[in-house]
C-alpha cells in the first residue's frame, strides 16, 4: 500500500503522525512511504531522517493526497484539504466528528473512508488510539491551570500546594479516566486537595485504590457538580463518550457561582466541550474570561509537547497502520473494535454516536462489508 504522511496545518499544531522509525517499520513490511516536506520539523525530525528511512518527500499536500491510498494525519482534514480527497482513500487520524457537523457531511462528500483514532476499541472496551493523547492532555490540563491561576494570567494567585501555613488548592477533575487520573495524580504531586468524579463504581473503587489520600474519588452528579464547582480553585472536564458529543457538566449558571480568578480547563473541547461557556481556543490565544472564570479549551492540547505526543501517537497507532496496510481495511473490520473506528464510509455515515450527534441518518457498517 501507498502511505501518505500529512504535515499538519492547524495552528500551532507540532505533531506529525509517524515517526522516522514509524517509516521504517512500514518500508520493512514492504508499503511505500511518502512524507510531506518538513512534516515532522515540529516534533524535531528532518526530511533527511525520513528520506534515511526510506520515504519519499514530496513537497505539496495536494502530491501526497494524490498517490497515497491511504493519508494520515493527527488531527482532522481542514478546509484547504477537501478537494484533495479522493474517492475511495482511506483517511486515517482523530476525527472527532461528532462536534463538527459541517466537517463530517464535508469529507462524506470525498468519497473517502473515514477511519478515527479515537473510536477504535481495544478488547476491554478501551480506546488505544486515544489513550496516549489523554495521557499527556491529563497532565498537561493541570499544569497549565496551575499557570493560569498565576495573578500574573489573571487567576487568584494561588499556589496548587500552597506553603507552611498556607491553604492548598481545591482541584476537581470531573471524570475518572485517562484524562482524569493524570491530571489528578499531578494535581495530587502538587499538594492539592482533589476531588475526582465518575459515575462508575467500580472505576470508583479502582480510583481509591490507587490514588494518594489527598484524592477523594465521589460519585458523580449534577447536585455534587454543583456544590463542588463553589469551592473549587481548578476545575478539569476529563469527560469522553466514545465517539459521541461531550455532555454540558457545568452551565452558565454553575459558573456564575465560582471564585473569581478560579480556573477551568476543559479536556473535551474536541467534542464539543463539557462545560456551556467552552469555545475552542489556540496554543498562541489559549485562555478568555467568562464571569471571572479563567477558560483554558485549546483543542490540540498535547501539540505543545510535540516530541513526546508524536512518539507516543507512533506507538499506538502504528500497529493498526500495518493491519490497514497489510490486510485492507475491509478484513481488519473483522474486528469488532477496530470497526468502531470506520466513521464513515464513501458518502455513507456509518458510526451511530456521530449521526446521533449530528442528527444525521447513518448504516451499519456490517450492511456495507
Amino acid at each position: 500500500m501507498i502511505i501518505g504522511i500529512l504535515k499538519e496545518i492547524k495552528p500551532q499544531e507540532n505533531r506529525v503522525c509517524m515517526t522516522p522509525a514509524g517509516v521504517d517499520m512500514m518500508k520493512a513490511h514492504g508499503h511505500t512511504v511518502h512524507v510531506e516536506k518538513n512534516a515532522g520539523l515540529g516534533s524535531g525530525f528532518e526530511d533527511n531522517q525520513y528520506i534515511k528511512a526510506g520515504a519519499t518527500i514530496l513537497d505539496t499536500p495536494g502530491e501526497v493526497y494524490g498517490i497515497a491510498d491511504m493519508v494520515m494525519h493527527v488531527k482532522e482534514p481542514q478546509p484547504s484539504e477537501f478537494g484533495f480527497i479522493r474517492e475511495g482513500q482511506i483517511v486515517f487520524t482523530y476525527l472527532h466528528l461528532a462536534a463538527d457537523k459541517d466537517l463530517t457531511q464535508a469529507l462524506l462528500k470525498t468519497g473517502s473512508i473515514g477511519i478515527a483514532y479515537e473510536t477504535i476499541e481495544d478488547r476491554t472496551g478501551g480506546l488505544p488510539l486515544l489513550a496516549p493523547m489523554s495521557e499527556v492532555a491529563g497532565l498537561l490540563a493541570t499544569q497549565q491551570g496551575a499557570k493560569y491561576l498565576e495573578r500574573t494570567f489573571g487567576g487568584r494567585g494561588l499556589l496548587l500546594g500552597g506553603v507552611t501555613g498556607t491553604p492548598s488548592a481545591n482541584v476537581l477533575v470531573i471524570g475518572g479516566g485517562v484524562v482524569g487520573v493524570h491530571a489528578a495524580q499531578v494535581a495530587c504531586g502538587m499538594g492539592a486537595q482533589v476531588t475526582i468524579l465518575d459515575m462508575n463504581i467500580d472505576r470508583l473503587r479502582y480510583l481509591s485504590e490507587i490514588m494518594p489520600a489527598n484524592c477523594q474519588p465521589l460519585m458523580s452528579s449534577p447536585a455534587l457538580i454543583r456544590d463542588l464547582v463553589k469551592t473549587s480553585d481548578l476545575v478539569v472536564g476529563a469527560v469522553l463518550v466514545a465517539g459521541a458529543k461531550a455532555p454540558k457538566l457545568i452551565t452558565r449558571d454553575m459558573l456564575s457561582t465560582m471564585k473569581k480568578g478560579s480556573v477551568i480547563v476543559d479536556v473535551a473541547i474536541d467534542q464539543g466541550g463539557c462545560f456551556e461557556t467552552s469555545r475552542p481556543t489556540t496554543h498562541d490565544d489559549p485562555v478568555y474570561e467568562v464571569d471571572g472564570v479563567i477558560h483554558y479549551s485549546v483543542a490540540n492540547m498535547p501539540g505543545a509537547v510535540p516530541l513526546t505526543s508524536t512518539m507516543a501517537l507512533t506507538n499506538a497507532t502504528l500497529p493498526y497502520a500495518l493491519k490497514i496496510a497489510n490486510n485492507g481495511w475491509k478484513a481488519v473490520c473483522k474486528d469488532n473494535g477496530f470497526a468502531k473506528g470506520v466513521n464513515y464510509v464513501g458518502n455513507t455515515l456509518v458510526c451511530k454516536p456521530v449521526a446521533d450527534a449530528c442528527n444525521m441518518d447513518h448504516t451499519a457498517l456490517d450492511t456495507l462489508l
